[in-house]
């Protein structure tokens, strides 16, 4: 029995066109909506499997819009949700870790530990990579980052990465910090029994006594997407001939 504590973060979501603000400090989720990422909703998912009947509890920094993100992961299979309450855009990494082993702290202090700690591998919206590893730092654990699948293990668990090389297995003794990366897992999709469940549950609301020093980011860029160009052949039958040609330079014809 583990218990788990799986952190997200609530993130524009970039399936569609990727918009700056008008400061280009962030990118703006006005227009295409707020999600969590990928890698997260692994972690929820490995976070399920893992528990073995313990808690998953998930955790978020934000304000009141955050909740949308929270009870998604509750309807899917977190059993219970935390909040701090914050301004998410005023927090950097090493602040949001500060904040993140804070919770930890005191919930140990209540009698509440939290086994294993999960996070996405990296922030969807800046491209951070920062957190669960200084969260590892200040909590004084061993870290995985890539985890793909992560096995409960006698007293700890054994975590597969996925590398250039290879595959790479750590055996972990608990307490413990992994990042996920998405593709080890399938995330389940919320059922309406878990929506509605996911609706009622009570959320919890923490203050945090860090004081944020931001994260230094001058500006983000959108890169110009990459030139096209595009050769008539030729119309109807004329085509034939080009077209013959073309396929056997690709090798697709002999």
């Amino acid at each position: 029995m583990t218990n788990v504590l799986v952190c997200v973060k609530r993130v524009p979501d970039a399936t569609g066109e990727v918009v700056l603000t008008a400061d280009g400090s962030r990118v703006d989720g006005r227009y295409g909506g707020y999600t969590m990422s990928a890698h997260e909703e692994c972690a929820i998912e490995i976070a399920s499997q893992v528990a073995g009947g313990g808690t998953v509890t998930v955790l978020t920094l934000g304000g009141e819009d955050s909740v949308e993100q929270l009870r998604s992961a509750l309807a899917v299979g977190a059993t219970d949700a935390v909040r701090i309450d914050a301004d998410a855009d005023a927090f950097g990494p090493a602040d949001v870790a500060e904040a993140i082993a804070e919770v930890v702290r005191s919930r140990a202090d209540a009698g509440t530990t939290y086994d294993l700690v999960l996070l996405g591998n990296d922030a969807a919206d800046t491209g951070d990579f920062q957190v669960g590893i200084r969260l590892a730092y200040l909590l004084d654990r061993p870290v995985v980052a890539g985890a793909q699948t992560i096995e409960a293990s006698g007293s700890g668990v054994t975590i597969s990465v996925d590398t250039a090389e290879g595959t790479e297995i750590y055996d972990v003794s608990l307490p413990a910090v992994a990042t996920v990366l998405e593709g080890g897992v399938s995330p389940k999709y919320p059922s309406i029994t878990g929506k509605i469940k996911a609706k009622k549950a009570p959320l919890e609301t923490v203050t945090t006594a860090v004081t944020p020093g931001g994260n230094g980011r001058q500006s983000l860029r959108v890169p110009p997407p990459p030139p096209s160009q595009v050769e008539v052949l030729g119309e109807g039958p004329t085509a034939a001939a080009a077209l013959a040609k073309v396929l056997s330079e690709l090798g697709v014809r002999a």
